[in-house]
């Protein structure tokens, strides 16, 4: 469809993103939404490294989505822009940022797999920015496949209320199409067309009971968001197909439930009634409330609706350098945005200017000279701006909430092979650094060397393979190491005096504080009781920002420190005059001595861990991870295989793929995700 027939018309516009767990098949997906829109005239396989999506050499040579790349095709008169997110978990962040700025998403869940650890952590990204969702169950043509056990998994595992829209006719090798239950009609498609081609066909006798029994269960759920729809509903008059997809849109709007589908998008089967569905219930941007945000200048909450004629509006969700120079991409939330236009970026109070506007097709750009509200696009030109600061019109300034991210887990040491790379190493991490919000770069106070840290270790391999491809940098690596966290474990109070002279001024505070352990994951605590007459609650509040920066500094062992409350008592100047620097260096100093007499501890990174292997090597598995200090929570059958649950300290995972192929003939596959900061001995009673 042409790009300016849909111009303009925000209802119109879908932005969806495709989240899943790993290997559930998102990429294969789009590449068949991609196909069957017309945006692209072949299908490229990710088995095969020749996914559109996927263009990264680390993403082809590997087989999976390692940075959210983002296109736009057009469906039944609506303009979708489609981001694929990636699965694995040392790339949360990916979906992270893309969840912030999107109205809808689709979970793909492997219909064998069903809802697996990193399905789980997906949803619930899209659950905390309030995303309504629809789910395709994928794979229906591979042995083990179980639709019903993923949508039964989807309501005890995620919590959600899954109403059946289409369901597969047949599974495993019997797979033929998907039944409408909306219509009550069997779809099939055409092998020779790729999928392209589809009909409508009455039902099989031996599928009309069940089919209008859930015809019956989805209206009946449905009837509900809508009085007028209830009492037709009980006065039992018929309902036509379009009302009850405005029922379900109601319904999906309002997150009460989730339309399912179900489909094999390898085999290109049930992916147009997916389409269908994504155009028929997810939101437009007309939809979902309008963005609220700061006034940066009177602190006050202001709204920008999503229209053109408002004031321009937009947050940067994603850095990425592309042949050397920087690129933003943006969610337009309102007002227009044309090429060489200025903006203020609220965050940094800086002045920008728009050098160039894309449309993304994954790598390849289209040059815009004109975007507006409810469009995501890249933007050239755009110095100071980082991934979650504001854009915004400089006479209607607005500062929208940013995006959170995620500290790192695992760091390694990193050096040029020759002196002559230094320069080159530097800027290539400095890039890498402004792209991705979840890798750090910091040099060792004490060894001098250059530590980088990240998600994980896949995470750290693409980066180091990046820096040697993009950047032309050969490094030396140093062993991988944890970043650990510093707490307490008892009450303690301490109080210490600073006394200095400086030049003609003696500088003199002493300060009274106590530190109390917290829950794991509670997070610190930091207040002040110092009474007002003591101390001014501007005054007070140095105070306590002095704390924040000692205990991420690490009081102890120079680690961040966690799930710690602080509370400062009391505060004396005995020369009678307030210094500022006096009392910050008695806070430290008191802090210090509070935290040796609470009994500080040493808490690092322990995984969730998810091994998939067949029956015969259970043993095995279970002694891989007892022998890593790994505690199995659950043994669960899954068809044929077995899937052990466990928690292990990621200090113990290094290597674990290499001896999980060997110990079980590479038929055992693995994931694992950062479960919380703690000690392996507690691991067994938590």
């Amino acid at each position: 469809m042409p790009e300016m027939s849909v111009k303009g018309k925000i209802n119109k516009i879908r932005n969806i993103g495709l989240i899943a767990h790993i290997d559930a098949g998102k990429t294969t997906l789009t590449e068949r939404i991609l196909y069957y829109t017309g945006k692209i005239h072949r299908i490229g396989e990710v088995h095969e490294g020749q996914a559109t999506m996927d263009y990264l050499p680390e993403e082809q040579e590997r087989g999976i989505t390692i940075t959210a790349a983002c296109t736009t095709c057009y469906w039944r008169d609506c303009e979708i822009h489609l981001i694929d997110t990636p699965g694995h978990v040392d790339f949360t962040m990916e979906v992270e940022r893309s969840l912030r700025v999107l109205d809808g998403a689709i979970g793909v869940f492997c219909g064998v797999g069903g809802v697996e650890p990193q399905s789980e952590t997906v949803w619930h990204q899209a659950e905390k920015f309030g995303i309504p969702k629809i789910a395709f169950v994928n794979k229906m043509d591979r042995i083990g496949a179980d639709f019903w056990r993923t949508v039964r998994q989807m309501r005890e595992k995620l919590g959600a209320r899954p109403v059946i829209i289409t369901m597969p006719y047949g599974s495993a090798q019997d797979f033929q199409g998907v039944i409408d239950v909306v219509q009550k009609k069997l779809i099939l498609w055409e092998e020779e067309s790729l999928g392209e081609k589809y009909t409508y066909h009455p039902l099989p006798a031996e599928m009309q009971d069940e089919v209008s029994r859930l015809h019956k269960d989805l209206l009946e759920t449905v009837v509900e968001f809508d009085e007028a729809a209830l009492e037709k509903y009980l006065a039992e008059e018929p309902f036509s197909p379009e009302e009850i997809h405005k029922l379900i849109r109601q319904g999906t709007l309002a997150l009460d439930i989730v339309p399912v589908f179900a489909g094999s998008a390898l085999k290109n089967k049930g992916v147009q009634p997916l389409l269908d569905g994504i155009v028929r219930y997810l939101p437009s941007p007309l939809d979902i409330p309008p963005i609220k945000g700061i006034n940066p200048e009177t602190g006050k909450e202001e709204f920008r609706p999503p229209e053109e004629k408002a004031p321009f509006s937009a947050l940067a969700f994603k850095v990425q350098m592309f042949e050397g120079r920087k690129m933003v991409y943006i969610r337009i939330y309102s007002g227009v945005l044309e090429v060489g236009d200025a903006v203020l970026n609220a965050t940094k109070r800086k002045r920008e200017k728009v050098a160039r506007i894309f449309r993304m097709h994954a790598n390849k750009r289209f040059r815009l000279d004109r975007t507006g509200a409810g469009d995501i696009v890249a933007v050239m030109g755009l110095k100071y701006t980082r991934t979650g600061d504001t854009l915004c019109d400089p006479a209607h300034p607005i500062l929208l909430e940013t995006i959170g991210t995620y500290e790192p887990v695992i760091s390694i040491a990193v050096e040029p092979k020759t002196r002559a790379e230094e320069e080159k190493l530097e800027a290539a991490l400095a890039k890498l650094e402004e792209e991705d919000p979840t890798f750090r770069v910091k040099e060792d106070e004490d060894t001098g060397q250059r530590i980088i840290s990240g998600m994980g270790e896949l995470h750290l391999e693409v980066l180091l393979e990046r820096i040697r491809r993009e950047f032309g940098v050969e490094v030396s690596v140093g062993k991988p190491q944890v970043v650990y966290r510093e707490t307490i474990s008892k009450e303690a109070e301490a109080n210490e005096i600073f006394d200095r002279q400086v030049g003609e001024e003696r500088l003199m505070a002493e300060v009274k504080l106590r530190v109390r352990p917290r829950p794991r994951g509670a997070g610190n605590l930091i207040a002040s009781l110092i009474p007002h007459e003591r101390l001014s609650p501007e005054k007070a509040s140095l105070l306590v920002d002095t704390v924040e920066k000692a205990l991420q500094a690490g009081i102890i062992y120079g680690y961040p420190v966690v799930d710690t409350e602080v509370t400062l008592l009391d505060i004396a100047f005995p020369g009678g005059v307030f210094h500022e620097v006096a009392a910050r260096a008695a806070t430290v100093a008191a802090l210090q001595k509070a935290f040796r007499q609470a009994r500080p501890l040493l808490l690092e990174p322990i995984m969730e861990v998810e091994v998939v292997a067949p029956a015969e090597f259970l043993g095995e598995v279970i002694n891989l991870l007892n022998t890593r200090k790994g505690q199995v929570l659950e043994i669960e059958t899954r068809g044929p295989v077995q899937v052990v649950q466990a928690v292990v300290p990621l200090a113990n995972m290094f290597g674990f793929s290499t001896d999980l192929r060997s110990s079980t003939q590479g038929r055992a596959s693995f994931t694992m995700r950062f479960k919380c900061f703690d000690r392996p001995d507690d691991l067994a009673h938590n």
